[in-house]
């Protein structure tokens, strides 16, 4: 079971790492079509970012921040992005992620278009590994104890 820490340092340096390593996450994710990185590796930081405030912040604390709805909320969207990108690409008689097809709503060059579309199932991959990694963690670190159940 992870507690909370009580030492002013770790919680400061926390505090002030975390969201600079979102942002890193989000540059990850955000450029991840251009360069190595993307939605996985962006997703695995993001989720670290979140571990990091559970260790050092204890499982309570952190679920006051982010509970088991919004991760859950992530994870489906995330999918939900990803599969909607697909079939909107099947939908306009192209395969599944032919993301040139999707230039006609989009309004732009076909090449643009893929551009847009790796982006956008760069961003559902990123939401859904944040997610699931962090309920991993989360559930190995609680013994698979409801929130509800956990004595801090």
């Amino acid at each position: 079971m992870i507690r909370s820490s009580e030492d002013i340092i770790i919680r400061t340096v926390s505090r002030v790492l975390v969201p600079f390593i979102q942002l890193f996450a989000l540059y990850v994710i955000a450029h991840g079509h251009y360069s190595p990185g993307g939605g996985f590796q962006g997703g695995v930081i993001l989720g670290a970012s979140l571990v990091l405030l559970l260790i050092t912040y204890g499982p309570k604390e952190t679920r006051r921040h982010i509970s088991e709805k919004s991760v859950t909320v992530f994870s489906s969207l995330g999918v939900l992005i990803y599969s909607g990108i697909g079939v909107i690409c099947l939908l306009l008689l192209g395969n599944y992620l032919d993301y040139g097809k999707l230039s006609g709503i989009l309004h732009v060059a076909p090449a643009e278009a893929r551009a847009l579309g790796i982006l956008g199932i760069e961003i559902g991959v990123g939401f859904t590994v944040m997610a699931i990694m962090f309920s991993i963690f989360f559930d190995i670190s609680s013994g698979g104890k409801p929130p509800e159940d956990e004595k801090e």
